[in-house]
């Protein structure tokens, strides 16, 4: 019983040195994200962001969360890369916002704090039409949205690249 109990206790304490030293080496890969997410590093810092990769889950974003982890957000992935421009349709909570075009170069970066919803006496061309729109000013292919006020706590820049696994988004993107 002893002996057990010793080698957990060693294999407890040599567990994080290892996964160190892993971490360190070239041919170690990074923990894999939950299916759906992936995890990047923005200013860094890690995030496990939530793919939308198809027009549904795009349109829909973050509409309807009443938190964002402060690890965590969504990674929009587009088909092609144009100008791009985002609203605060149905979000309960200030977001903050990174456009990147095809190759992860920040092409702008805002703050979008939450909108009053939709009243009962607007009709939904009417609500779309008050929304304010936020530009990517250039083509950007993918966007990255974070809790409300993240990129104060960032070392962000226009221009500066944020690495993606753009194949794989590639292959999942509709």
């Amino acid at each position: 019983m002893a002996f057990g109990w010793r080698m957990t206790g060693t294999l407890t304490a040599i567990a994080p040195i290892a996964i160190v030293a892993c971490m360190a080496s070239p041919g170690c890969s990074k923990p894999a994200a939950p299916e759906g997410f992936e995890v990047v590093e923005v200013g860094g810092r890690s995030f496990t962001l939530e793919v939308v990769a198809d027009d549904e889950s795009r349109t829909l974003g973050l509409g309807g969360r009443t938190e964002i982890p402060a690890d965590g957000g969504m990674l929009f992935s587009f088909p092609d890369s144009r100008i791009r421009h985002f609203v605060m349709r149905d979000c309960l909570v200030d977001i903050d916002i990174i456009f990147l075009d095809a190759a992860g170069n920040i092409t702008a970066m805002h703050h979008m704090p939450a909108e009053p919803p939709q009243t009962s006496e607007e009709s939904d061309r009417e609500y779309e039409l008050r929304l304010k729109r936020y530009s990517s000013r250039f083509n950007a292919r993918y966007a990255i949205e974070l809790q409300g006020a993240m990129l104060e706590n960032l070392d962000l820049r226009v221009g500066q690249t944020v690495r993606l696994p753009t194949k794989r988004l590639a292959e999942i993107t509709r």
